[in-house]
């Protein structure tokens, strides 16, 4: 079973910037699409990018739209969420997820990692 580990949270000030990674381990997949989403204090998870993994075409919620860039590399089946202009209303926890085939939900859930910005 394939197992995501983000890493690169981590505490910044309104304005700054910071890169999530998303790496697999495990047994090698090429899942249709990964994405990020994002926990904040006592709301509901959810979305913030995804991207395809065969042709990179990339989806945002609008609230990142134009601030936060989701990349991969698949040499190191690794995505990367770039994010800038970071507001306090970005802080979570921040999700990787692979979406196996087109049209199926999001799995394989990473263990999270915490973006805090303070204003």
């Amino acid at each position: 079973q394939v197992q995501l580990v983000e890493s690169g949270g981590g505490l910044v000030q309104a304005g700054g910037s910071l890169r999530l990674s998303c790496a697999a381990s495990g047994r090698t997949f090429r899942s249709y699409a990964r994405g990020w989403f994002r926990q904040p204090p006592g709301k509901e998870r959810e979305f913030v990018a995804s991207i395809t993994w065969s042709g990179g075409n990339t989806y945002y919620a609008d609230s990142v739209k134009g601030r936060f860039t989701i990349s991969r590399d698949n040499a190191k089946n690794t995505v990367y969420l770039q994010m800038n202009s970071l507001k306090p209303e970005d802080t979570a926890v921040y999700y990787c997820a692979a979406q196996p085939k087109i049209h199926q939900d999001f799995g394989s859930w990473g263990q999270g990692t915490q973006v805090t910005v303070s204003s």
